[in-house]
């Protein structure tokens, strides 16, 4: 279950990191892992709403910053493609944002469901600040529905339903510097949803010296992308297909609002990588894996990682097996043929398509195992052996 002690202490005062790492890793080590999952908070379907007093509650909405007010009391969501209209009393698709009385409010700024230390490399990010740690965290709530969730239990959950504890954003800093993580990570369930403390966080972060990467679907429109994403040092996005029907039929969202978030985030020059978790049978065909690089190279740059993941079965799609590593090493093949530069294999610890090479040389910059970046050779973001330039951001 959650780790509860860490964050009343988070708030009230100083907690050891033995204290901290052995309850966080107890309560959800596997959390946007691949062959495991420890869940973080019981299913809501399972559990009573969390008991919290109405004024604790008050704490955490905050006026929403994405909405146009309508006629009659009603509001337009402008944070998600999906524009919500949601009358006076009501909430938007995601349970998280709610119209009262006209004025749209987020009731989840401030208000974490998880809380761990993270290699940056689970997130995954191979090519920011390797070998760091991120102090990364969640509240409940997601604007889409993916079949394969594997935190579907905070991320398909309203937030009273999920126990959660109060970590305003100078809070979150704190912690952070005080487990040495040089950034914060948004992640778990979907940051699009609490794009507010997101942002407000991201602030207080870089005031204390601590960067922001945020974990995302990029299912988010334009303006909001600019202005919340814009406060991110590194983005990773999870390109969930490259094809609108898996979208409709396995996500319940669309595919072109999410080219057109890795578009912009290109042009906005913030660090991204991808992952495309591969499913078998859904969006594992040699078509689908060649117009993903293809689209890859010609809209963002071959030097853009991208991250094909192994999926294991999860949520509402506990039918499927997992997906064979020969598919992932096909779609590697197919990407590397297409001439991406940096196509990684992921969930399958001790391949060696997790270590990153040069693509001039072809020696080995980065080893992996696991989590962890056990060498990295890279220096002034160059490879040593041949001076090719090595795009990311490698030292803090």
């Amino acid at each position: 279950m959650f780790c509860e002690l860490d964050l009343q202490n988070a708030v009230r005062g100083p907690l050891d990191r033995r204290s901290f790492l052995k309850c966080a890793l107890a309560s959800g080590a596997a959390l946007g892992g691949g062959a495991a999952l420890a869940s973080v908070a019981q299913p809501a379907a399972a559990m009573p709403a969390a008991a919290s007093e109405s004024e604790d509650d008050a704490r955490y909405v905050v006026e929403a910053k994405f909405y146009q007010k309508l006629a009659n009391r009603k509001i337009k969501c402008k944070l998600c493609p999906r524009e919500c209209s949601v009358g006076d009393k009501e909430r938007g698709y995601c349970g998280v944002r709610e119209n009262r009385g006209g004025t749209y409010y987020t009731l989840v700024h401030s208000r974490v469901c998880a809380a761990h230390v993270d290699p940056v490399e689970k997130k995954p990010l191979f090519h920011y600040l390797p070998g760091t740690i991120a102090f990364s965290i969640a509240t409940a709530g997601c604007n889409v529905n993916c079949k394969f969730c594997q935190n579907w239990d905070i991320s398909q959950s309203r937030p009273e339903q999920v126990p959660s504890h109060y970590m305003p954003p100078k809070s979150v800093a704190e912690m952070a510097k005080q487990y040495d993580c040089p950034t914060i990570a948004y992640t778990y369930s979907e940051p699009v949803v609490f794009a507010e403390f997101i942002m407000d966080t991201a602030d207080a972060g870089h005031a204390a010296g601590v960067r922001s990467i945020v974990v995302s679907n990029g299912f988010i429109q334009q303006d909001a992308l600019k202005e919340a994403y814009g406060r991110m040092d590194a983005v990773k996005i999870d390109l969930k297909s490259f094809s609108e029907s898996y979208y409709s039929k396995v996500v319940t969202g669309q595919l072109k609002p999410v080219l057109d978030s890795l578009v912009t985030l290109r042009k906005m020059g913030k660090w991204t990588e991808i992952v495309y978790l591969v499913l078998p049978t859904l969006n594992d065909s040699d078509a689908e894996f060649r117009g993903l690089a293809q689209w890859i190279k010609a809209n963002l740059g071959a030097d853009v990682p991208l991250h094909f993941t192994q999926f294991h079965p999860a949520y509402l799609l506990k039918n499927l097996p997992i997906t064979p590593v020969e598919t992932l090493e096909r779609a590697k093949a197919i990407a590397d043929a297409e001439g991406l530069h940096f196509v990684y294999i992921g969930n399958v610890p001790g391949h060696p398509a997790q270590n990153t090479y040069c693509p001039k040389c072809r020696k080995m910059l980065v080893e992996r195992v696991g989590f962890t970046a056990s060498e990295m050779l890279i220096k002034n973001g160059k490879c040593p052996f041949c001076q090719q330039p090595i795009p990311g951001v490698w030292h803090v």
